[in-house]
């Protein structure tokens, strides 16, 4: 018997194949994503808003959740991802999966050359710099309107069939089919990057960066790829907006949608990975119904509700369900969702 297991403490490699593993509730919410296909098919064109919102909120909490970046600005990523799916189906290539990518690759370059000014900021500085660049791509794209249409938006985006076969429907069956594919699979690629020794160096760089540097590990670097690899997924969510819409409008890129998915993030509650999706799935749904009851006050109750979570769940939903899950009475009720699935019980 090793000395670890004599003291109950388990090394770094031990943690991240634990923490690797697939759980029963993990299973159970992606199988309810799937429920609207079934269960309220005439909502399918906001279910892929919601896994698009989702995929956005994810992105963010990369660099916000686990690496401690905190930005005002990631629309710009969202925006440049949309306008590039865009330009491309307008000059005659509305090919969907080449166009997702090479959108996503353009916001990752975008997200690459600030990473170099990103790295050596934090805190307050950091918001002003992500707020002003996000500002300042909006004003360029306002004003290039001979190439992005300005406040009109961008006109004459046509995309083909996706994979030559299905066609993107008024009632949204492509688009919630194609957007949730993409987003569990970058949740898939984000969940094994956080679950590795890079996502582990990312959380003791959050922690504190200088005695991450005095052990080896050198900050700028991996906050850099983080941020690039966010600002990707960004790109890629504004590209699947594009395509399933067939429209692009300066909202891409705006203040609003920034703040939209920060508040998402602190609902779900950031560095959970399920967190942002929660949280998208939250806000999208309270907006739909709110904006159908009120169109001109709806922002009032989510105010509301941000206060709320605030207050009495200062970690944000996932982190109330998980200090519940801690408690006797919490794992006598749902201790069963937290437990790995049973052909992982032997593992």
């Amino acid at each position: 018997m090793t000395t670890a297991s004599v003291s109950g403490f388990a090394g770094p490699q031990q943690y991240l194949e634990q923490q690797s593993r697939w759980r029963t509730i993990e299973i159970v919410f992606w199988l309810c994503a799937l429920l609207p296909y079934f269960v309220t098919p005439n909502y399918l064109q906001l279910a892929s808003q919601i896994a698009i919102t989702a995929l956005f909120a994810l992105s963010l909490d990369l660099i916000l959740g686990y690496a401690g970046i905190v930005s005002l600005g990631h629309a710009a990523f969202f925006g440049f991802g949309a306008y590039a799916a865009g330009l491309l189906a307008k000059h005659g290539w509305g090919e969907p999966l080449t166009g997702l990518l090479l959108s996503g690759a353009a916001a990752g370059l975008l997200g690459y050359a600030m990473s170099f000014i990103i790295a050596r900021f934090r805190h307050l500085a950091l918001i002003m710099i992500t707020l002003g660049f996000g500002l300042l791509l909006l004003e360029l794209a306002n004003s290039a309107s001979w190439l992005t249409g300005g406040a009109d938006g961008l006109q004459g985006v046509k995309m083909w069939p996706l994979l030559g076969l299905f066609k993107f429907d008024l009632w949204g069956v492509t688009a919630y089919w194609y957007s949730l594919i993409v987003l569990f699979v970058l949740f898939l690629v984000s969940r094994r990057l956080i679950n590795s020794p890079f996502g582990l160096s990312l959380r003791g760089i959050r922690e504190n960066a200088v005695r991450m540097r005095a052990i080896g590990a050198e900050s700028r670097p991996h906050l850099r790829m983080i941020y690039t690899i966010s600002a990707a997924m960004a790109g890629i969510a504004g590209a699947i907006l594009t395509q399933t819409t067939e429209t692009v409008s300066l909202g891409v890129l705006s203040f609003e949608r920034s703040a939209d998915v920060l508040v998402m993030l602190i609902l779900g509650g950031a560095g959970r990975l399920y967190g942002g999706l929660i949280g998208a799935i939250i806000f999208m749904i309270a907006r739909d119904w709110f904006s159908g009851v009120n169109p001109q006050y709806w922002y009032l109750p989510i105010g509301l509700l941000l206060i709320a979570v605030v207050l009495f769940l200062p970690n944000g939903i996932l982190g109330g369900l998980s200090r519940l899950m801690s408690t006797e009475r919490g794992q006598r009720w749902f201790g069963w969702l937290t437990s790995p699935p049973p052909w992982r019980r032997g593992a």
